[in-house]
């Protein structure tokens, strides 16, 4: 099997890379960090995507398609939904998806829209987990839906758990129908048990309230911890929870478009197609179809076998430079996703300093991260870790020498 190199960095710029091109951009002000001052270059550490190459079957799979020169109006072959069951069977442990179960969307939060039209009219409550991710609030906004979270809960250790009894109060006080799951969770990393899972769907049983559930990054299992689809735990589960994928953070493939839903309650299923098809434009690339075809393949598994022990040392490393070398900072050591949220509470107390200063000075020396403010936790910071093991290492010695500094 190939041998995949994670540690050359790759060179993004001009390459139609927002995580480095918006840098700086008057366009993205307050979104994307400022550029650094003269002889620090950027540590891009924000946007949710990958600084590695994808797999070589990626890259073979549209090649070979591009070379047919006609690219009209198609419909997804046999081959795509083979791959996803081949995909799900190998990775995620589900040998009972039919074909018909499988819906596509252009992105997983288009299908979180279609599916929250199914169970909700605008001006209802949908209940969130909070810390939460800024897709979901912004797509929740803009259609009109009111948002109530039901805040995480950290215990001493840093781990992030679910309060059974908040969710019971808030879908009850506030007559909600449909709750919105993140498994695994980001921005917190967490990655929820079986038994996690199956007290949360208890919850929603109890209450008919459906689920939507975010499972994008369901294959970056870090350090060899388990993921559990939502969907398997319970016959409550299979029916009742609409579970959105996509390859585009295991491959780093989001500028390719393209997302599936797998909703194996037939009536639910009919109706979210129905919305979805409405849209006109919600419809498959022919080059996404085909690189996902190639994500899902033995050699993206051995692509994907090899990334993930690589991104493991990352979080592990990060986890311990938090805690050894950043006073006044706390973090959870992440167990799903590439990403690491930072509690800067503490620091900022003890320093009389604003979250945007902390923000701004990290930025000044070259640490491209995000502000925590735009997933509901205002004092804390989300970081990418998924880049070259060395450039991390390089991000928390600028972190501990000229940023969290006395």
């Amino acid at each position: 099997m190939k041998k995949y190199d994670f540690e050359t960095l790759l060179d993004r710029r001009c390459h139609d890379a927002m995580a480095v091109d918006a840098i700086g951009n008057p366009k993205y002000a307050g979104f994307a960090p400022s550029k650094p001052k003269d002889g620090y270059d950027v540590i891009p550490m924000w946007v949710a995507d990958m600084n590695f190459p994808t797999a070589d079957s990626v890259t073979e799979a549209i090649i070979a398609r591009a070379k047919h020169p006609a690219f009209g109006y198609f419909s997804p072959s046999g081959e795509y939904f083979e791959a996803i069951k081949y995909w799900h069977k190998l990775r995620k442990h589900t040998d009972d998806i039919p074909t018909d179960a499988i819906g596509y969307e252009n992105g997983v939060l288009g299908g979180l829209v279609s599916a929250l039209k199914v169970y909700a009219a605008p001006g209802d409550a949908v209940l969130l987990h909070s810390p939460t991710y800024v897709g979901f609030t912004n797509a929740l906004s803009s259609n009109g839906y009111r948002i109530v979270h039901s805040p995480l809960l950290r215990e001493a250790d840093g781990t992030w758990r679910m309060d059974y009894d908040d969710m019971d109060r808030q879908i009850k006080k506030n007559h909600i129908h449909v709750a919105i799951f993140c498994n695994p969770h980001n921005p917190c990393g967490r990655v929820w048990t079986r038994d996690e899972i199956t007290k949360a769907m208890e919850v929603y049983e109890r209450n008919d309230c459906a689920v939507i559930s975010d499972e994008i990054w369901s294959d970056l299992m870090m350090n060899d911890n388990v993921y559990t689809p939502a969907q398997s735990v319970s016959d409550w589960a299979h029916d009742h929870v609409v579970a959105l994928y996509a390859p585009s953070k295991t491959f780093n493939l989001a500028g390719l478009i393209g997302s599936y839903s797998i909703i194996y309650n037939k009536t639910v299923r009919e109706r979210v197609q129905s919305i979805s098809a409405r849209l006109v434009y919600n419809s498959m690339n022919v080059f996404s179809e085909h690189a996902l075809i190639g994500a899902y393949s033995e050699e993206g598994n051995n692509w994907l076998t090899q990334l993930l022990p690589v991104l493991s040392d990352n979080v592990n490393l990060s986890y311990d430079a938090v805690r050894n070398t950043l006073n006044g900072v706390s973090t959870f050591r992440t167990e799903g996703t590439y990403m690491m949220f930072l509690d800067c509470h503490d620091y900022l107390a003890s320093h009389n300093m604003t979250q945007k200063e902390l923000l701004h000075k990290g930025w000044d020396y070259g640490i491209g991260w995000q502000d925590g403010g735009l997933f509901q936790a205002p004092e804390s910071i989300r970081l990418n870790l998924a880049s070259p093991t060395k450039r991390i290492k390089e991000a928390f010695d600028r972190m501990e020498k000229l940023v969290f500094t006395d």
